[in-house]
């Protein structure tokens, strides 16, 4: 039994910066995670995607945030349970609670937080009849590093933030990028929208709209795509490429969280804005698996959310206690290996 003060699901920025937050409350922090390795989406689906809304960060590449929120927590010596699934949760007469993974780990704490972001996912797919054909063998439903597509004829099909950015990106890459879209109005950001434009412009993108991926070719690997712009299938289009990229999002689902009695809402867990806890006590959830009026699924709203969570968990593991905020500028950061690293001292003068 690994027993722990809070049990975070989900090793993503958001469960990782909890981490830290608990770590400033002298709290430790065990962590569950399906993936084999920590930071969630961002190490697994686009490490080499940027991201430009971190505080302090003009543009940080999404395995780079872990790698520094890693660096981050390592003072508060987190645990970890990877490549298992969080299964079934049992409320014990202590109060505390018991988690167990698909692979029978068992584990104690008092405080869960879930922050799973969209719980177990599958990209949503084409209606193609060839599609499985090329799948791995031309065809790949998200970027895990750029380099594959170096010099590459690269088709991308999507309206949203992720065809946008890459088609962005690729355009540096890939010899070639058509971005398709069956809507002559994408779902981006109005910024992206104006780069993909003035690529299209400058001749370093192809820009097809309205248009939709009706059909994909080639010998055991994919070697062409046909795009319809029309109703008229004569006027069908024949493009050589080397990879076809469809991304128009992920299906998320909460998996066995779901099964856990908590009050769901639109496949997100409904919380208290208060202190993020969900319908029931000690169980709190924080991230893109959570819901409530005005959410935004942005990783900067997460780690708000996880600051006021280990806060509330604090309250809760110690009832008696009245815990004084200190900034850490001030009171600098005491690590569980004994460390410490000093807040820098305030310089005074005497004025005469």
């Amino acid at each position: 039994m690994i027993k722990t003060d809070i049990l975070i699901i989900g090793a993503g920025p958001t469960g990782l910066f909890a981490v830290f937050e608990a770590g400033l409350l002298q709290l430790k922090c065990h962590l569950i995670d399906a993936l084999p390795q920590a930071g969630g989406q961002c190490s697994e689906i686009y490490p080499k995607k940027p991201i430009y809304d971190i505080p302090g960060f003009p543009e940080v590449l999404a395995g780079d945030l872990v790698d520094n929120l890693m660096e981050q927590i390592k003072p508060f010596q987190p645990s970890f349970t990877l490549g298992e699934r969080a299964e079934t949760i049992a409320k014990l007469d202590d109060g505390t609670f018991v988690v167990t993974t698909n692979k029978g780990t068992q584990h104690n704490a008092p405080v869960v937080a879930i922050a799973g972001g969209l719980g177990s996912f599958e990209p949503r797919k084409p209606l193609l009849e060839n599609l499985s054909k090329y799948e791995d063998n031309g065809v790949s439903y998200m970027i895990k590093d750029p380099e594959v597509y170096r010099d590459k004829k690269v088709v991308i099909a999507g309206g949203g933030d992720s065809a946008l950015d890459w088609s962005i990106f690729l355009a540096d890459v890939a010899s070639e990028v058509t971005l398709v879209h069956r809507r002559n109005e994408f779902r981006g950001a109005l910024d992206s929208v104006e780069k993909v434009q003035n690529l299209k412009n400058q001749g370093k993108i192809n820009l097809i709209t309205p248009g939709e991926i009706v059909g994909l070719k080639g010998e055991g690997k994919l070697e062409s795509v046909t795009i319809r712009k029309t109703s008229n299938a004569a006027e069908d289009i024949t493009l050589e490429v080397d990879n076809f990229i469809p991304l128009f999002g992920l299906s998320p689902k909460l998996g066995p969280i779901a099964d856990w009695g908590l009050e769901i809402e639109k496949n997100a867990i409904k919380v208290d804005t208060f202190d993020y806890q969900t319908n029931v006590p000690g169980i709190y959830a924080i991230g893109d698996v959570n819901t409530y009026p005005g959410k935004l699924k942005l990783i900067l709203c997460g780690f708000h959310e996880a600051t006021l969570m280990c806060q509330s968990a604090y309250q809760r593991i110690f009832p008696d206690k009245k815990y004084v905020l200190k900034y850490t500028t001030v009171g600098g950061i005491n690590g569980f290996d004994g460390s410490k690293k000093e807040a820098p001292k305030a310089v005074i003068k005497e004025i005469t």
